[in-house]
This record gives C-alpha cells, sequence and structure tokens, in this order.
C-alpha cells in the first residue's frame, strides 16, 4: 500500500525540479469502449497514477507550487447517484480531499471555468503534450483565452516544458514500498502460471486456461 505521505512526497520532489512560476497538468486515463456499451478494463495511466492514487478516469490534477490555497489540486467526476446505481461509486471531490490528499478538488465540468484562472500569471507549463488530445486543445483554448486578455492586464503563458523527463526520472527509483508491491505481484502471477500450467488439458480453450490464471490471481492457489 502506497501511503498519503509517500503520494505527497512524489508531487513535492516534483516541484522541486520545476522552475519558479510554473504549473503541472497531469490527466488520468480515459474509459475505452471495446463495443457498443462494453469497455475494456479501466487501467489507470502510470503518471497520474505516481502522483496521487487517484483510480477513477475522467481526471485531472494540477500542481501549484506557492499557491496560497494549496499546491496539489484535483479535478475529478462529481457525485451523482443515478449514474452511480449503473457505473459503480465514485470518489467525488469532497472525499478526494480527504482520502487522496489534494488541497482543492472540484467536479471535473467545472474545469474550463476554474484551470485557466489558475494558469494565469504562471510562466510555464508542464504538460506531456501528445499524450490527450482532447485536453491538448483544451489547454491550448484556455492560453489563447489567457492571450487575448493580455490588453487587460492577464499574463498567459509563454512556455510548454515536457514533464515527462523529470517524472519519468522519479520514477525509475523504487521506494521500500514499490519493491514490496512489485515482490507481491510477481508472486501472484508466478502462481497463477503455475495453476494454469497444472489444469491445463487437450482440448481446453484459450477462455478455460484465461478463467483459471485469473481465478488463481484473484483467490490464490
Amino acid at each position: 500500500m502506497i501511503t498519503k505521505q509517500e503520494f505527497a512526497r512524489r508531487r513535492h520532489n516534483l516541484m522541486q525540479t520545476m522552475e519558479q512560476g510554473s504549473i503541472a497538468i497531469v490527466a488520468s486515463s480515459q474509459e475505452l469502449v471495446r463495443s457498443r456499451d462494453t469497455h475494456f478494463m479501466f487501467r489507470q495511466d502510470s503518471d497520474f497514477h505516481y502522483l496521487c492514487g487517484f483510480p477513477e478516469p475522467n481526471a485531472v490534477l494540477a500542481l501549484i507550487p506557492g499557491r496560497e490555497h494549496g499546491e496539489f489540486v484535483l479535478f475529478c467526476n462529481d457525485k451523482d447517484p443515478q449514474q452511480e446505481t449503473w457505473h459503480g461509486r465514485r470518489i467525488g471531490p469532497d472525499a478526494a480531499c480527504e482520502k487522496y490528499g489534494a488541497d482543492d478538488a472540484f467536479p471535473i465540468d467545472d474545469i474550463d471555468e476554474i484551470l485557466p484562472g489558475m494558469m494565469e500569471g504562471r510562466h510555464r507549463i508542464y504538460y506531456e503534450m501528445g499524450k490527450n488530445t482532447g485536453l491538448d486543445n483544451q489547454i491550448m483554448s484556455w492560453v489563447n483565452k489567457i492571450r487575448s486578455q493580455v490588453k487587460k492586464g492577464a499574463q498567459p503563458p509563454g512556455e510548454f516544458i515536457d514533464l515527462r523527463h523529470a517524472l519519468h526520472d522519479m520514477r525509475l527509483i523504487k521506494s521500500a514500498a514499490e519493491l514490496k508491491l512489485m515482490k507481491q505481484s510477481t508472486d501472484i502471477a508466478v502462481d497463477a502460471h503455475k495453476r494454469a500450467m497444472q489444469v491445463c488439458k487437450p482440448g481446453m480453450t484459450e477462455l478455460e486456461i484465461e478463467a483459471e490464471l485469473g481465478e488463481s490471481a484473484i483467490f490464490g492457489s
């Protein structure tokens, strides 16, 4: 289990590498439709997970060094009883602060109204351009909106810096908690493959063997 304190250290260490007057923006993975209303199994974006551990799709985090009201801001799906009936429980902004250490959390639907104001006055944006086309376009539209208000005193960001250089260097060095989780994951995978080999026999389908593999991974051999 990676603790909130370890996630906070990671964010702090990343912000220490950022130049003064900057903001970092990182997006979660999005759900991918397999066919009609069936989705692929969701896997969180590794960089997003590394910085906060928030497990849901459709979320964006911003790291804003020196922000008076807190440096870690999270945008995520709002609570919605009707949607949650069909698609599962959502954490929501309030619990995101309590459980994941966000200083502020807002509904993702409000990001167009809130995040551009946090970008204004920041000189540099640390971001992984080309990874999320939709967010790429949003960020550029926010920057252009700020640029259009320069005559009114607005200060738009003037530079984009690839966040991956510093972040991926950090991820190379594993903590004790990460090493423990990696070993546990490896042990589970080894046991599951041993079970799959034990039950495998002529005539079995790939789906049947996959079921044994998955059952062992979940419940143990």
